[in-house]
């Protein structure tokens, strides 16, 4: 309820601005800084760049002799960069050679098997698993191969043998990822029941997932009342179908889903982004101000509408997870608390912008954005304002709190604004049990959850400090009336005795 109330507010209030400034300069959108924030008001706030465009990377600067045509997939392991071509049917291996040198290490087309179609055709996705062997979605070809290192075949996953799916559909995989344990999650094209599970011998174990069915409560009535033929004309509620997927280093899954409508985003429902454990439940953490997924205000211009779309995920060491936007070009960037951490990006064609962004990934802090339209690859490194805030985040997973305050207080003095740096020093005060400190940093950003834990904690504090104190108060407090009543009774009997003398 209270971020509904905000988020009206904080609509209001961008109306009211947008249409001043269409009075004054007639502009059909506010100029908006390359990266920024929003406050807990709802306000946009530019904020220094967390990234910088370090290089755009095309067929020509790859030395390829035949150019990229349509890729669709995005994959990095270690120094090793795979894209996949969709439309040359191959996988292109890049190794990164420095912070701004790559080179093909090889292109995979075919491999080796007594299989009988021993090429690939559209691939749109690739993993590799700990053990080095490499899975690749050949979505031409309607299945997953398993392939190891010298691309010798292994053993290939078919479509799911399951009575609910339509027997004359066609499997084709979409994107993949790989466990520990060498288990296959798959996302296929008109599969919408959540995850395909394959067991690492290639059996198919069920789906894990599945989004929240949404609907609305007159549709349903109508449905429910109306007749065989009438239902089958009808739009059925079914489970919104993943864009993209990624397997972070503890084993969960991020899932993306770029179907979401504005009535779906709110701010208990908004599944955009989830976070799947073994069992398929959605355990991402919604602690931020706003919901996750992207954007707050959506206009028109450029032709751009509706909510943020989101296709691709990625997720860093430091649980900092990644978000790619297709509809605006942009990257959302949340810490594990569900806070938006940076946005940043647009279309356009300019080093930093993108025509048709598809796919994510990262290696160390570094961001890949692969666009489809451009057929190039940009990378994307750290500022100091990112490295500090990076640096402030995992100083204070490692326990190290006077650090990782004193990093915070840094990136405070590079933009005052930073509402995550006011919450740090307060998370890192309250760690070291400074609670009065922390306390006045949470007022600060009106974080009431934080707030509520360092007043607690003071509470206890003072109590535990003045419990001397605060026992003779009481006993005073006690004592004082019980002699006052005494000494007025023994004055009383007194005065009694004296009347009776007399």
């Amino acid at each position: 309820m209270k971020n509904k109330i905000k988020r009206i507010s904080a609509l209001l209030l961008a109306g009211t601005v947008l249409f001043g400034s269409s009075l004054i300069a007639g502009a059909a959108d506010i100029e908006r800084s390359y990266t920024y924030n929003y406050d807990w008001w709802g306000d946009v706030q530019d904020s220094p760049d967390a990234y910088e465009v370090t290089g755009v990377y095309t067929s020509v600067d790859l030395g390829l002799e035949k150019g990229l045509n349509n890729p669709n997939g995005l994959y990095i392991n270690g120094s090793n960069i795979y894209v996949c071509d969709t439309g040359n049917n191959r996988i292109i291996e890049i190794t990164r050679t420095g912070r701004e040198s790559f080179e093909v290490s090889r292109i995979i087309e075919e491999f080796k098997g007594d299989v009988e179609v021993t090429t690939l055709s559209g691939p749109t996705d690739i993993a590799i698993s700990e053990d080095g062997n490499i899975f690749i979605a050949d979505k031409g070809n309607c299945r997953i191969l398993k392939l190891d290192q010298d691309l010798n075949y292994l053993m290939q996953f078919d479509i799911p043998v399951d009575s609910t799916l339509d027997p004359e559909i066609t499997f084709q995989p979409h994107k993949i990822v790989v466990d520990t344990a060498e288990r296959v999650y798959c996302i296929a094209t008109g599969i919408n029941k959540g995850l395909i599970k394959y067991e690492n011998d290639g059996v198919f174990s069920g789906f894990v997932g599945a989004t929240k069915v949404t609907y609305d409560f007159a549709d349903y009535l109508q449905k429910k009342f109306a007749t065989q033929a009438q239902r089958e004309q009808m739009v059925s509620f079914v489970p919104t179908e993943y864009a993209n997927i990624f397997i972070d280093y503890e084993g969960f899954i991020y899932a993306v889903a770029n179907g979401q409508e504005e009535e779906d985003l709110d701010s208990e429902q908004a599944q955009a982004v989830r976070k799947l454990n073994l069992m398929g439940n959605d355990i991402l953490v919604r602690n931020g101000e706003w919901p996750i997924y992207g954007d707050l205000y959506w206009g028109s211009a450029g032709g751009y509408e509706g909510p943020s779309q989101f296709e691709d995920v990625t997720c860093m060491d430091n649980d900092i997870y990644v978000c790619l936007d297709k509809n605006r070009g942009r990257l959302f960037g949340y810490d594990d608390q569900g806070k938006m951490v940076f946005a940043f990006g647009s279309n356009g064609n300019m080093d930093g912008y993108f025509r048709k962004p598809i796919a994510l990934d990262h290696m160390g802090h570094d961001l890949f954005v692969l666009d489809i339209l451009d057929c190039s690859i940009t990378l994307f490194t750290c500022t100091e304002f990112g490295e500090t805030i990076y640096s402030a985040i995992e100083l204070f997973d490692e326990g190290a709190y006077e650090a990782s305050g004193a990093a915070w207080e840094r990136v405070m003095e590079m933009d005052g604004n930073y509402d995550l740096a006011y919450i740090g020093i307060g998370r890192s005060l309250l760690r070291q049990k400074k609670y009065r400190e922390a306390m006045d940093y949470f007022e600060l950003k009106y974080d009431e959850d934080n707030y509520s834990k360092a007043f607690k904690q003071y509470r206890k504090e003072w109590v535990e400090d003045n419990i001397v104190t605060i026992v003779v108060v009481l006993l005073i407090l006690f004592l004082v009336p019980l002699g006052i009543g005494k000494v007025k009774s023994i004055k009383h009997e007194i005065d009694i005795a004296d009347i009776f003398r007399t």
